[in-house]
């Protein structure tokens, strides 16, 4: 890449500096450990990992502004500084590698049907809106809207993005190409967008056929774009640094899977995941008609599965024991602590999920963000569940981010009194 301004490749080289001084601190090493422990189901102190920030309120002192001029080098620049002002202030358990990842070069043509959508926003600055979908989904032959996608890897573009780093900073930071690391399996997000929330609700009762060949098509269209990245060779394992459905990080052992080449990641070798979040209040028979049924079609392509996301499950349990080697199940906000802790324990990871509306309260309240925590870590403790403490989806911090990093030291030493 050429035309790079000696300034921005200095930027840089220092932000790679600092990023190579923390990952080699003991203590990544440690946390690491301490992350495959908790997918082991082993007991252990709660791990916390934070993400979903809304990065455009959390600049302190200028220590996310950018500097870089050219735009790869903003994009790269973005990056580095964003995992240095999360050490610094909101670690958690996050784990930073001596590793700068090259993303792979594909291209992918979509499901050939896009969301008709009104949008109202709160903030011009952040990406969080209130949506209005109008449907393209009214009966059978609109089904065929949705196609299957198609995937090509441009392998000239991805090997000039990873020889742009290497000559940047290679010399302090390892560069490593990666492709498809994991994969957010929401079909039901998708769907909704074009089907309509209350129109598909309804028509799971009134027309259930087409609710359910619309799931078949879109969920076979998920499956032919998972065969494509098999045959391109674009997958990556993802038993490392990195998220796992809408928990935390991905480090074990028991990946990748028997047979493993490292010259050709399967699906088999990665975490799998999925979620049917519109489906908080659904039956468990019908969310395993209209949902669970396909899903699983996707899940059984994985080593290890993480179920869940913002929808209460401690109602549905029982139908999630026949999901292919789940490790994990999301406990969001909505959920019952009390019928759900003494059914995932000894059996999966409690993947719980605080309110990120303590944060965003006209007045901070660090009191009741602790007492949350602690109801929430007393009651799995009786049960003995190997627990993860994620703190996602933060829509605003009113713009005082030393909120979420006083919630960190808070989790920080909750988690601590049950090691």
């Amino acid at each position: 890449m050429k035309d790079i301004p000696e300034k921005d490749r200095s930027i840089l080289r220092q932000l790679a500096e600092a990023q190579a001084k923390v990952a080699a601190l003991p203590v990544q090493r440690e946390t690491a450990a301490a992350w495959k422990r908790l997918n082991a189901l082993k007991p252990g102190r709660p791990l916390v990992w934070i993400n979903e920030l809304p990065w455009h309120e959390m600049d302190v002192d200028g220590e996310l502004a950018l500097q870089s001029t050219h735009p790869f080098c903003r994009n790269v620049e973005s990056q580095l500084r964003q995992i240095l002002y999360q050490w610094k202030h909101l670690p958690g358990d996050m784990v930073v590698e001596n590793t700068f990842f090259s993303p792979l070069a594909v291209h992918d043509t979509g499901f050939g049907i896009g969301e008709d959508v009104n949008f109202i926003r709160q903030d011009p600055k952040s990406g969080i809106a209130s949506r209005t979908f109008h449907p393209q989904i009214k009966d059978e032959k609109d089904l065929s809207k949705i196609k299957t996608p198609v995937l090509t890897h441009n392998k000239a573009a991805s090997e000039e993005t990873f020889q742009t780093l290497q000559s940047l900073f290679g010399d302090i930071l390892p560069i490593k190409k990666q492709g498809i690391i994991h994969s957010w399996f929401a079909p039901w997000d998708e769907l909704i967008r074009w089907y309509g929330v209350e129109e598909a609700m309804v028509d799971m009762i009134d027309r259930p056929e087409l609710v359910q060949q619309a799931m078949d098509r879109l969920v076979k269209a998920y499956l032919a774009r998972l065969d494509q990245w098999e045959a391109l060779n674009v997958l990556s394992l993802s038993s490392g640094n990195n998220r796992v459905g809408s928990g935390g990080l991905g480090y074990t052992d028991e990946l990748p899977a028997e047979g493993f080449n490292p010259a050709r990641v399967r699906a088999k070798d990665q975490w799998g995941c999925a979620t049917a979040q519109i489906f908080c209040d659904v039956s468990p028979a019908m969310h395993e008609e209209f949902a669970l049924q396909y899903e699983r079609r996707w899940l059984e392509r994985f080593g290890l599965n993480y179920y869940g996301c913002c929808e209460p499950l401690h109602n549905k349990l029982d139908i999630l024991a026949s999901v292919p080697r789940l490790r994990k199940i999301s406990m969001s906000p909505w959920a019952d602590v009390d019928k759900a802790a003494p059914l995932l324990s000894g059996r999966y990871v409690f993947s719980c999920k605080p309110s990120p509306a303590v944060l965003a309260t006209d007045t901070w309240n660090p009191g009741e963000a602790r007492r949350a925590l602690r109801t929430v870590l007393e009651k799995t403790s009786r049960h003995e569940c190997v627990v993860e403490i994620i703190m996602k989806d933060v829509s605003t911090l009113r713009y005082a981010p030393q909120r979420l990093w006083e919630w960190a030291e808070i989790a920080r030493e909750e988690t601590s009194r049950w090691a």
